[in-house]
């Protein structure tokens, strides 16, 4: 059995592991030159043989991701693009190389069973001057931070929602940034109802509050307020952020008069959970519930010999995205997934039922915006042009929207705003797209490899 993994996370990673055990031969794909996605984001060899003391997560997981890729039936591709996938073959197309560089090779799997695992990006909601230079997502500052050990600002403010914003906290600090807050949009009645239904479920989870209990004492030695039921409504700054405006916000996030607070800083980093990568998934013509992509028991999708696992079936974490991740390998490889992969799997899945219950979107977040706030920054597209695009009679449907204010149209091809416009404009629909991503014209035109022994 061939199969093929699209993503080296916790989710493509559990999910080679599995289908190895099964007796599969394996190849792990990935755009990232190393493995572990997000959450086991290490250095630069090269910087961690130098400061052994800054590998981060554990030597016990790093080495065991290493000994999953150097398994004899695994073949381990960094580097990776999957740019199409033909579904009368169920042939992978693929480019080798850096993104940014020159020269990639094209290449083609044809796997018995395909593994997508492909993850999510950050969600952030637009406020007023949240496209000026110093504005990050909190992906972007986290990544900076714990591969690079870079800090984005000598003076930063976390905020948006979810249990995200402290890990990216503790790496700020952890390179040097005074961090002045921390916010969570969501009251603390919002959070503490969506962790007190039925409690006793949470004894499975006690690893999570280690955790919590070590972000909570490392704000504490750094005297970082965490201020809950307040957002960044505003970003102000002539060539970059200087200051940023905070208020409270309701349960439903609309902002309270009266309680804005103003924040000098040189950098903030702002995340809102999650939004799932599913362009390949939709190239296959798997279905999807919400924009995630549906899965049965087995975590086999709607196409035959397709199997998904990870934030693309639902934002979940680390721990949910390896549970389905070692399910999905075991189906893929023929195998019958053990019971106890699937309890885990299940009781991870109940955790992030009970994570997005505690940290939702508030309705009310458009109260943020004016007229003039840029809500897709690549065509630079404001609020202002996507109430009256909605509203124009003339201009039916998600297309002639796209067509009439070009949302989604630039460089990121609405990976990042897409949801946000979707939402303020009453739903849009994904469609097929047969390159789903970025290919040069002369790679397009150079002929296609074999595929490599």
């Amino acid at each position: 059995m061939n199969v093929v993994i699209v993503g080296a996370g916790p989710a493509g990673l559990a999910a080679a592991e599995h289908a190895l055990r099964a007796g599969a031969r394996v190849t792990v794909l990935d755009q990232a030159e190393t493995p572990g996605g997000q959450y086991h984001r290490m250095l630069p060899e090269a910087y961690a043989a130098k400061r052994p003391d800054r590998i981060q997560h554990g030597r016990a997981e790093f080495d065991r991701r290493r000994r999953v890729l150097a398994h004899p039936r695994c073949r381990w591709w960094p580097a990776s693009t999957v740019w199409a996938f033909d579904r009368a073959e169920k042939r992978v197309h693929i480019l080798r190389g850096p993104s940014d560089g020159s020269g990639r090779r094209r290449l083609t799997l044809v796997p018995d069973a395909l593994i997508l695992a492909t993850g999510a990006h950050d969600r952030t909601l637009p406020f007023p001057g949240w496209e000026l230079p110093g504005v990050y997502t909190a992906g972007a500052a986290q990544a900076l931070a714990k591969g690079e050990r870079v800090a984005i600002g000598g003076r930063v403010l976390v905020a948006g929602a979810g249990p995200f914003l402290l890990p990216v906290a503790e790496s700020l600090l952890g390179v040097g940034a005074e961090v002045v807050a921390v916010l969570e949009a969501n009251r603390a009645s919002t959070v503490r109802k969506g962790w007190s239904s039925r409690p006793w479920r949470l004894a499975a989870h006690a690893g999570k509050a280690g955790e919590l209990v070590r972000y909570a004492a490392t704000l504490a030695r750094h005297r970082v307020p965490y201020l809950m039921g307040r957002a960044v409504v505003e970003a102000r700054g002539a060539d970059r952020v200087r200051e940023v405006v905070t208020a409270k916000v309701r349960a439903d996030w609309s902002v309270v008069p009266g309680t804005e607070r103003t924040y000098e800083v040189d950098a903030v980093c702002v995340g809102h959970g999650f939004s799932p990568q599913p362009e390949l998934a939709v190239a296959a013509g798997c279905a999807l519930d919400d924009g995630f992509v549906r899965v049965d028991t087995a975590q086999q999708t709607t196409v035959d010999g397709v199997f998904a696992a990870g934030e693309i079936t639902g934002i979940g974490g680390a721990l949910t995205a390896a549970a389905e991740g070692a399910v999905a390998g075991r189906a893929a490889a023929g195998g019958t997934p053990d019971p106890a992969l699937l309890r885990a799997r299940d009781r991870a899945r109940a955790f992030a039922e009970r994570l997005a219950a505690a940290h939702p979107i508030g309705q009310a977040w458009r109260s943020w915006l004016r007229e003039d706030t840029i809500v897709c920054r690549c065509e630079e597209t404001t609020y202002g042009e996507l109430t009256r695009a909605t509203e124009d009679e003339s201009c039916p449907g998600p297309h002639a929207l796209k067509l009439g204010t070009r949302a989604g149209l630039g460089p990121c091809q609405g990976r990042i705003c897409g949801p946000t416009v979707s939402e303020l404009c009453g739903g849009t629909e994904r469609h097929h797209r047969p390159i789903v991503q970025p290919i040069r014209l002369g790679e397009l035109a150079a002929p296609t490899e074999g595929e490599p022994e």
